[in-house]
């Protein structure tokens, strides 16, 4: 195609009218003080998006604009542009149909971007435009860096066998403890590419597994985990070793669990790793969860808490005393829901003391601590000294036993706020749990205010969402959890394709499901008597109906979440 002409963008924008004279005048004013680009600055101010800025070039130059939404572009396609020059360029190859290629770019009026391409490619190639923020993310999802890792993990496997032969280097190289830079060993470039790919899609945990023949490395995203990559199992080692160095961890012992935590710098920005280390058959394997101290701790109100569970759980924490519980199986976002809880309370005016293992977030302005069993600082003494420190508020990660569960009760009985997690299937068998742990009956009736359980489901990705009609089974089960007269018709049930910007799962995030009890007069009589049926019955009337199946049923009623997601939940749940 002929090379595009250079367009000023700020007049071409004023004559389609997407801003005024003005506006252009005060745009580039402030492009010349701080140096931004000028499309930035109108898409800063707010006076245009940066669809319409794509679209407005691709009319002028009389070339196609592209969205990419539900599109799927192939690697090795992606890959005819290196990435080092598609990050720099802002190109991206989308198609290479019978050899005809077609490039996106942000910016067509590039020429010295245009030119470079098409250095590059030596090839004729149509360009199309798309949305600069569209393009950085398809970028993102293209240059995968599955296949950097496997061959990472192959050279390190050459590196160690050249070790163990004799014929190179020396393990303390290997694992960058010789005199050469740490960033250039083998084992560390693995495992930084690892991360930064963890980082990329978006995963919570990687699990780093001997097998019999081999390392398997998966990550968990949305809950799920995928398998990433497989290497040879001899490298086992060294990785394991490697980062029990990077947290500090006892290198020679290893037929016992070890846990640490150490942090990585990545893109710019600081990755919170805590990392599980256990024995196995084949080695040990190492489980890290990430935390990414730069998404900051979230607002209860934007969690995607309904109203009616956010105004549950202002009350609860604005009592000067009592108990909180949020239940829900590992990996529910049960700690995620109490730190929301701590940042509301967070003041000048309160001391708050946090009791976990380990400490996940870290919040200014907190007094937390670590249990620690080796050196029997476990949570009940931790939690008898935190009660001598004159606290307002105090959080304790789990009631793990009778003990701690107990001295949580007693200090909500003494004018405490305590905070804490359990595991239980629903809200309503919780403190039934307590008593069977050996918490007299008194004391959970009269301390516990509140308890929140919750569950996490996938919810459907936006870009390849499509109508999905259920079978007999599902429409059974959606109709059974929905009130009396709900109209099935008006349901909007959906399922994603698979598509790039979901990793061909179909699913983008996730969302929490709630339900609550509060402990009224009524429940803390049939706690006292010690009629279970009693209070199971008056616990189901306050809640109404507003269980956490109806709450999944209700989000695939919405189009947010998938059947088979909500049903799983009801299954978790024992429904």
């Amino acid at each position: 195609m002929p090379r595009p002409e250079r367009i000023r963008l700020g007049d071409l924008l004023v004559q389609q009218g997407l801003i005024t004279p003005a506006q252009l005048d005060e745009a580039l004013a402030a492009q010349k003080s701080t140096g931004r680009k000028l499309g930035r600055v109108f898409i800063d101010n707010g006076w245009v998006n940066e669809g319409q800025i794509a679209r407005a070039l691709a009319g002028q130059l009389r070339v196609p604009f592209v969205d990419l939404g539900q599109r799927s572009i192939r690697p090795e396609i992606a890959r005819l542009l290196p990435e080092v020059q598609a990050r720099r360029l802002r190109a991206l190859v989308i198609e290479d149909n019978a050899g005809s290629l077609r490039v996106a770019m942000a910016d067509p009026t590039d020429m010295a971007a245009y030119d470079e391409v098409a250095r590059l490619l030596k090839r004729e190639f149509e360009l199309v435009v798309l949305a600069e923020g569209q393009l950085m993310a398809a970028i993102e999802r293209s240059y995968r860096n599955t296949e950097a890792i496997a061959g990472l993990a192959r050279e390190l496997t050459t590196e160690l066998n050249s070790v163990e032969n004799g014929l190179a280097g020396n393990l303390g190289e290997l694992l960058g403890l010789g005199t050469a830079s740490t960033e250039d060993a083998p084992v560390v470039r693995l495992l930084y590419s690892v991360f930064d790919e963890a980082l990329r899609v978006r995963a919570s945990d990687i699990h780093i597994e001997p097998q019999a023949g081999s390392l398997r490395i998966r990550f968990r995203i949305d809950g799920v985990l995928h398998v990433q990559t497989e290497a040879d199992a001899r490298i086992a080692g060294a990785v394991a070793l490697r980062l029990k160095l990077m947290s500090g961890l006892d290198i020679s012992e290893k037929r016992l669990p070890q846990d640490g935590r150490f942090a990585v710098t990545l893109r710019g920005g600081a990755l919170d790793v805590r990392i599980s280390t256990m024995p196995t058959q084949h080695g040990e394997s190492v489980v890290m969860r990430l935390l990414n101290p730069s998404n900051g701790l979230l607002a209860m109100e934007s969690m995607g808490m309904p109203e009616r569970v956010v105004k549950a759980l202002r009350r609860s924490i604005a009592r000067p005393h009592g108990m909180l519980l949020v239940t829900g199986p590992t990996g529910s976002g049960k700690t995620t829901t109490l730190y929301a809880a701590l940042n509301a309370l967070n003041s000048s005016e309160r001391k708050i003391i946090t009791v976990e293992d380990p400490v996940e977030y870290r919040l200014p302005g907190l007094n937390q601590v670590q249990v620690h069993e080796k050196i029997e600082l476990g949570f009940d003494r931790v939690l008898r000294a935190a009660l001598r420190q004159d606290p307002d508020v105090i959080l304790v990660g789990e009631m793990r036993d009778q003990t701690t569960a107990e001295i949580g009760m007693r200090a909500a009985l003494t004018g405490h706020l305590v905070l804490s997690t359990l595991h239980t299937n629903d809200a309503l068998s919780t403190p039934l749990r307590l008593i069977d742990m050996g918490v007299p009956r008194y004391m959970v009736a009269l301390s516990l205010q509140m308890v929140l359980a919750q569950r996490l489901v996938r919810t459907v990705c936006t870009h390849c969402a499509e109508p999905h009609a259920p079978d007999a089974q599902e429409a059974a089960w959606l109709a059974s959890h929905l009130p009396a007269g709900a109209r099935l018709d008006t349901a909007q049930v959906r399922q994603g394709r698979g598509c790039n910007e979901c990793s061909h799962t179909g699913y983008s995030g996730r969302t929490g499901v709630h339900e609550f009890i509060e402990m009224t007069p009524e429940l803390v009589e049939a706690i006292n008597h010690g009629d279970p049926a009693a209070f199971s019955a008056a616990g189901r009337r306050q809640m109404a109906g507003h269980t956490l199946g109806r709450a999944a049923a209700e989000l695939v009623m919405a189009g947010r979440t998938t059947l088979s997601e909500a049903m799983r939940v009801s299954h978790l749940q024992g429904d």
